[in-house]
């Protein structure tokens, strides 16, 4: 693959000099996962994703970086910014989202109920196996139903003496078929509890979903609980009602804000290393003024997207978020880096839908990353709610 296509540096970020808004340790945290990206996941993640392999052997080596939990302070954990975490999600993003998916899933999701909800013997069993990758987790919420109506959960956990026992199913489960442990949410009779249900319990069967054009080189699943029996220490206290998953997804959908803007730089890099080595009537594409304007325009809604991110980051560490926000850049982050997406494939000509360019394969898995914690609408209502005050979601 020529480095012209895939610059080690990214050209976009040379104009934007993003960096310099950056504390030491941030651009280290960005650097450290550049580098990792870049020359372990990048070789092979066209390959992969033509023959839906997840590379599970990365794992361990994704671990030793301290990118596993590592929002997430002791038990193993680095205990890093908020930033620095989500500069880690744009750059395992810029390479594939499959990639930030597994960070988020086992980080911000499976982890992150453990630590907000869990009793420290949990915490302390759980978190530094799952940080070392010795042990991953998965997130068990969405129901084949409809995912966008947790409320009307269906999968039910009914306490027996000393026993708990669930019954259900839920679909779209990243890491469900390589998991040990899956957080599982079920409706019982003091309303959604959380469970850690280890996935060797009889019962519980998860299938990976085949026929996916999106999100080739990660693995979702479904998962059928029948009769899964737990003991009552599996439950996670800490959360109680929709508030429990809620808290999670939320720092998921955090990963995604700047997530999404690591794949939109990727297309534009691509983008602007063809326009200067294509040529059409005699000089570079990227001499003419359309495309020129073209690029203008991707760099602009990029820095927006990024700026946007890292005002969010910082309103997260200093603990002065307003959770609306995160639906904000959300929906604007995935919106706009899939109009980058396909801006920037008309650039690359009919090349651009072959696996030489990243960018198909990036406008393919941000379709799913559209939709999963949160679709467009779910997120502009959550906006509007917190604008007017008036709830339209029934």
């Amino acid at each position: 693959m020529s480095t012209a296509k895939y610059p080690d540096l990214s050209l976009a970020d040379e104009v934007f000099d993003f960096h310099a808004l950056l504390s030491p340790e941030e651009k280290e945290w960005a650097m450290k996962a550049r580098d990792f990206a870049q020359t372990q996941i990048r070789p092979v993640i066209e390959d992969d994703f033509d023959k839906k392999y997840f590379r599970k052997e990365l794992i361990p080596l994704i671990a030793q970086q301290g990118f596993l939990g590592m929002h997430i302070k002791g038990y193993g954990c680095a205990g890093a910014s908020a930033v620095s975490y989500g500069l880690v999600c744009l750059e395992m993003e810029a390479v594939d989202s499959g990639w930030r998916t597994f960070v988020s899933v086992q980080g911000s999701l499976a982890m992150s109920a453990i630590s907000k909800y869990g009793t420290e013997e949990q915490k302390n069993y759980w978190l530094p196996q799952m940080a070392k990758g010795e042990k991953l987790g998965c997130f068990g919420l969405t129901e084949p139903h409809g995912g966008s109506d947790p409320a009307n959960m269906k999968t039910t956990a009914v306490l027996e003496g000393d026993t708990w026992v669930l019954n259900g199913a839920k679909r779209w489960i990243g890491l469900a078929t390589v998991a040990d442990l899956c957080i599982v949410w079920a409706m019982t009779d003091e309303g959604v509890r959380g469970f850690i249900v280890p996935t060797d319990t009889p019962g519980f069967v998860a299938t990976a979903i085949d026929g996916k054009l999106a999100m080739r080189a990660s693995i979702q699943c479904d998962i059928e609980l029948t009769d899964v029996r737990l003991p009552a220490d599996a439950i996670l206290p800490g959360a109680q009602g929709l508030s429990g998953p809620f808290g999670c997804l939320n720092e998921a959908r955090y990963g995604i804000i700047w997530g999404a803007m690591g794949a939109a730089r990727a297309c534009l890099d691509a983008a602007i290393s063809r326009s200067k080595e294509r040529e059409v009537f005699g000089k570079a594409i990227g001499s003419f003024q359309i495309t020129q304007a073209k690029l203008a325009d991707m760099t602009l809604e990029y820095e927006k997207g990024v700026l946007l991110a890292l005002h969010i980051g910082r309103q997260k560490d200093a603990g002065t978020l307003n959770l609306a926000q995160i639906s904000v850049g959300k929906l604007n982050s995935v919106r706009e880096a899939l109009k980058i997406a396909r801006e920037a494939r008309t650039i690359l000509g009919g090349d651009g839908i072959t696996g030489e360019f990243p960018v198909m394969r990036h406008m393919a898995n941000l379709e799913a990353v559209r939709t999963y914690e949160g679709t467009d609408e779910i997120h502009q209502l959550v906006i509007g709610r917190a604008l007017t005050g008036l709830n339209a979601f029934s």
